[in-house]
């Protein structure tokens, strides 16, 4: 069959052969996530032989000569308390932690040569009606985080969500009622889970104080909308798992990374996309603030309004830098 002079046929990657010593190589990508570790120990100085669990997720690729993929639940949409985030959408704070994630995958290729990817697990649509955040803001959201993506040319990242796991004729409520049957433990179970394991109170004390804080309009008490968002709390805790499962099942193979603190011995490693002066911040609970200096940190809109001004980028609020 004769071909067009001026096509180029596509041509296979060289194949990387495995290295001789697979274990060092997963020690020394271990080394590479290891000063963005987001944990709530005190103690510190850990190394490589300190997570077994994520030696053996990464024994598989790197034993092969294949890429390692990362598997990050997180970036859901915006809080929906103005008092936190600039908007809706995709800010500063979202670029710098893609630019971060797209920047560590650079890093691991260093030390295992076949390179690294991150699969952004964005959840919003998993939790939109527990956090009371309409399911086509969460849709605006994820489409503004794709084309982000693309814009800033993070070619070793990729988006996974609802939407690609059941077909459009469903709606959204349908969907989660999905996830829940397939993938929900019991509420009974994770109650006993809470009350008798120290990390998982300590998550459910978290998100119960970031679902009172997300509260822009509540009609009734303070102790009534403290007494909701416990009830919520245990829902997000539900539907999180649901979803870590769900995403296990379509990425088997993957290295399980976190946006909340882990303790040593979890499945999931907790990754620290920006600074922040609370563990518990997200670039999708808070915004950027520019200090003097050039570092930039993640702080709650009210607060960064009262040090800084705003900047805009394509005309829209991006971040503040504070005053010199």
């Amino acid at each position: 069959m004769l071909t067009r002079p001026d096509r180029v046929l596509p041509t296979r990657p060289a194949a990387v052969p495995p290295p001789a010593d697979p274990g060092a190589v997963c020690a020394a990508v271990l080394a590479v996530l290891l000063p963005y570790r987001r944990t709530l120990d005190t103690a510190g100085g850990d190394g490589p032989e300190a997570f077994p669990e994520q030696h053996r997720q990464l024994m598989g690729p790197v034993a092969a000569g294949e890429p390692i993929v990362f598997t990050l639940p997180g970036f859901p949409c915006k809080s929906p308390n103005p008092a936190k985030v600039l908007g809706p959408l995709p800010d500063e704070g979202e670029r710098l932690a893609l630019r971060f994630l797209d920047a560590l995958c650079a890093r691991i290729e260093a030390v295992h040569p076949p390179g690294a990817r991150v699969v952004i697990c964005s959840d919003g649509h998993v939790f939109s009606d527990l956090i009371h955040v309409p399911d086509a803001a969460v849709d605006a959201y994820g489409d503004a985080l794709r084309a982000l993506i693309r814009t800033e040319g993070l070619t070793r990242l990729d988006v996974f969500d609802l939407r690609a796991v059941y077909g459009p004729g469903l709606s959204y409520d349908a969907r989660r009622a999905l996830v829940d049957e397939r993938y929900a433990p019991t509420l009974e179970a994770l109650r006993a889970r809470t009350r008798g394991h120290e990390p998982t109170r300590r998550l459910y004390q978290g998100i119960t104080r970031f679902l009172f804080e997300d509260t822009a309009a509540f009609a009734g008490t303070r102790s009534a909308l403290q007494r909701d968002c416990r009830r919520r709390a245990y829902g997000v805790m539900r539907r999180s798992h649901a979803w870590g499962e769900l995403v296990a099942r379509h990425h088997p193979d993957a290295v399980r990374l976190s946006i909340h603190p882990q303790p040593r011995g979890s499945a999931k490693f907790g990754i620290r996309l920006l600074a922040a002066p609370d563990v518990w911040l997200t670039p999708w609970h808070s915004c950027v603030l520019e200090l003097p200096d050039g570092r930039r940190e993640l702080r709650h809109r009210a607060e960064a309004e009262r040090l800084g001004r705003v900047v805009l980028r394509d005309g829209r609020p991006s971040h503040f830098v504070a005053a010199g």
